[in-house]
């Protein structure tokens, strides 16, 4: 029976996948095969040994140490797209209430004390051009991140009648050949900000990512351009963003990731983290990462990992055997010669690798030994070894 341990609150969609005859659930496991988190941060020191698979309810992994996970030879999913619509459509509330008062008007009807429908009246029609503002139609929103949320940003904006340009070096052939030709793609991020009267991020929280929004990036932003950030906290650098927000060259910022130096501004818009908290959007997260973690615990296939190859083999019958192991020459070779020292008709097999690791997946005609998972392992390089 697999185990598997749940961090955080994990819709009962999602856990009603796990078949109770195969799989213990429960949200204290001390050698768990697997675990299924949301925000809750894993250390180093919580991967147990047992530990083969961390699926992530969400698009990121910044709470999981993966580079500690790959050393180790587990694996990590995540689950892009699944809440792209949720988030999307808080990025469009975004996109509204940056570019008209709508908040400072709503606060000034709450705090108006008057009993009389007729003077209300004649004060709101009095005040209500202090809370003016612009229509999106027409205007440019510059996307800075082309994966599910983004693109799907973009699209919903050309259907708002604005113009859209697009950013993003590492999109795939494939996600490229799904956008609209209307989106016009530039080849720099100076360009298109300089470009934008809204600028939209898009992208994960890594290094070469992390203060990406800087002091000499926001110089070149087009004046009095309106920045959204509902990716992560890290791409924006705080004391350049307040400078830029103080000299006018941004008059608006919306984020999901509240900051103190961001508290009690007009021109900040501050919402905590709300971005994929909907039902639909926990529930199709919940339901992708269980998918994920059964198809790899019982079969060894692997979609959506953040560390190691997409990778999927049909089971037909037989025994199969997992292989983790290092990006090295002769890897494979090593394997089938054991495999073949013990008589043994390999039935189907694929291997695949991904910067550092390799992964491969081999069908046996016939039951592996008892010692071969120990010959296997104690081949230089090999990480993990499991029979399937």
């Amino acid at each position: 029976m697999f185990k598997i341990l749940t961090l955080n609150q994990i819709s009962v969609n999602g856990l009603e996948r796990f078949s109770r005859e195969k799989y213990e659930i429960a949200s204290e496991i001390r050698h768990p095969d697997a675990i299924l988190v949301r925000s809750q941060r894993i250390t180093p020191e919580e991967l147990s040994p047992t530990l083969r698979g961390i699926a992530r309810a969400g698009a990121g992994v910044n709470n999981i140490p993966v580079g500690e996970c790959t050393k180790k030879g587990i694996t990590v999913f995540n689950t892009p797209g699944a809440n792209a619509n949720a988030v999307k459509e808080l990025v469009v509330t975004a996109l509204l209430l940056s570019s008209r008062d709508i908040l400072g008007g709503i606060d000034f009807v709450k705090q108006m004390t008057t009993q009389d429908p007729a003077e209300m009246h004649k004060v709101v029609e009095k005040q209500k051009k202090m809370y003016k503002g612009e229509e999106l139609a027409g205007k440019t929103l510059g996307v800075i991140g082309l994966g599910a949320i983004g693109s799907s940003v973009a699209e919903t904006a050309l259907r708002m009648g604005m113009k859209v340009l697009g950013y993003d070096p590492g999109l795939s052939v494939e996600a490229a050949w799904k956008l609209s030709g209307e989106i016009q793609k530039m080849e720099n991020l100076p360009s298109l900000v300089s470009k934008s009267d809204y600028v939209t991020l898009h992208l994960p929280a890594l290094e070469s990512t992390r203060y990406m929004i800087n002091k000499d990036m926001l110089a070149s932003f087009k004046k009095g351009c309106r920045l959204m950030n509902f990716s992560r906290a890290e791409i924006v650098e705080i004391e350049a963003l307040v400078d830029a927000l103080e000299s006018g060259q941004l008059s608006r910022y919306a984020t999901d990731f509240p900051h103190p130096s961001l508290l009690g501004r007009a021109d900040t818009i501050l919402i905590p983290h709300l971005g994929a908290s909907t039902e639909e959007a926990e529930d199709n997260c919940a339901v992708m990462a269980a998918n994920q973690i059964i198809d790899f615990l019982e079969n060894g296939n692997i979609k959506n990992s953040v560390n190691f190859p997409n990778i999927s083999l049909d089971r037909n019958g037989g025994h199969r055997i997992a292989i983790s192991n290092q990006n090295i020459p002769k890897m494979l070779g090593k394997a089938l010669a054991i495999i073949a020292d013990r008589n043994i008709n390999v039935s189907d097999m694929i291997n695949k690798s991904r910067d550092d690791i390799a992964y491969n997946l081999i069908d046996l005609e016939t039951p592996p030994p008892v010692d071969l998972k120990e010959a296997l392992e104690g081949i230089e390089g090999v990480i993990s070894v499991r029979y399937l």
